[in-house]
């Protein structure tokens, strides 16, 4: 999720994953996969930014996680505290 600035100044929260596209009409506007279209005040190259730093921020977080055997069925760690 991106954080962005409505025209009218309030704060939209959007899924960056259902960003269709991103346009200047002059105002930027943000076009989501069902049709729904936000005019924000970033410009393009902030929004692509911001999506940008929030999948690295995904990315940094999953290499943080356990790495797992990579074998199935062979319950890992979570399966011997299971046990």
């Amino acid at each position: 999720m991106i954080q962005l600035t409505r025209i009218n100044q309030t704060p939209i929260v959007l899924n960056s994953d259902l960003i269709e596209h991103v346009e200047v009409t002059p105002d930027t506007v943000v076009t989501l996969t069902g049709g729904q279209k936000f005019l924000v005040l970033e410009s393009p190259q902030e929004v692509i930014a911001r999506v940008i730093a929030f999948r690295r921020s995904i990315l940094a977080e999953a290499s943080l996680l356990e790495p797992t055997s990579g074998v199935a069925g062979d319950g890992g760690e979570r399966g011997k505290a299971a046990r």
